[in-house]
């Protein structure tokens, strides 16, 4: 077995900037300036989804079956990408990440592949580039934290509308919060006003990641035996736990018995 805890890509000016990797039972981490684990791949597995709250970030399939055109604000160690590459065919995904270094290491050491038709990895600031106002996706992924919190041009109100606005007319924002984060409820407040409150919270699991889907249209109020058939099936063709988010869907979002209210 492998270690990498010495292996580190460092700005002499800016320890808190430092990107480097660890390896421990056969799970490779992606750390940047701090030990918090920023990413994850089972070695033995590259293309899965090894950390809980980035299964929990495709439960947008339940509403949105089959995007097209997939834009995601943080890269990581490309775990998202790799899963929608090599799992959603039909898709389209572009990667921003503000930093080259972790661009260099998710390609060394956690296997993102190089660019193609299917996925470009673009170095760039995500809110200028979710400025553009020819930009266009049927889902967008935030996932902007750096080594102490949520990346603050990130979780503006501006950025939310940006996002709302590239989305087309049954596109998903989905955005990972830190539920422990203490701006976790202004977050959440600022994506509802801009989508209308059409915002669904999902629990993550463990260490308490919360994943906002928030929907350009109404997904209609689905039933939960509508959403319960939708992740039987999304289960068999993913091999995710597409049931345990519609069972824990009821915690944090109004509903009554019969169905989801959004």
């Amino acid at each position: 077995m492998k270690f990498f805890q010495n292996r580190r890509f460092r700005d002499p000016a800016e320890d808190s900037e430092a990107v480097y990797i660890s390896e421990k039972f056969g799970v490779r981490s992606l750390h940047i300036g701090s030990d918090t684990i920023q990413s994850a791949m089972r070695v033995a597995r590259p293309h899965e989804l090894e950390i809980s709250y980035t299964r929990s970030m495709m439960a947008f399939l339940l509403f949105h079956p089959d995007p097209r055109q997939v834009l995601m604000v943080g890269l990581g160690g490309g775990s998202l990408a790799k899963f929608i590459y090599h799992r959603l065919p039909r898709t389209r995904a572009v990667a921003v990440e503000v930093n080259p270094r972790v661009v260099a290491v998710a390609r060394q050491f956690f296997h993102v592949p190089p660019d193609d038709q299917r996925l470009a990895v673009v170095i760039g600031d995500g809110a200028i580039y979710v400025s553009n106002d020819k930009l266009t996706a049927d889902v967008i992924m935030v996932d902007g934290y750096d080594a102490e919190s949520q990346v603050e041009a990130l979780s503006t109100p501006g950025f939310y509308r940006d996002c709302a606005r590239a989305l087309g007319g049954a596109g998903i924002l989905v955005v990972n919060l830190w539920g422990g984060d203490r701006n976790f409820t202004t977050c959440v407040e600022r994506i509802a006003g801009v989508f209308d409150h059409r915002v669904a919270c999902l629990p993550a699991g463990k260490p308490g990641n919360v994943v906002v889907l928030a929907m350009r249209q109404s997904p209609g109020q689905p039933t939960w035996q509508e959403l319960r058939a939708r992740a039987a099936g999304l289960e068999r063709t993913y091999g995710l736990e597409f049931m345990r988010f519609v069972q824990e869907l009821p915690a944090m979002n109004p509903h009554d018995r019969e169905r989801l209210l959004l």
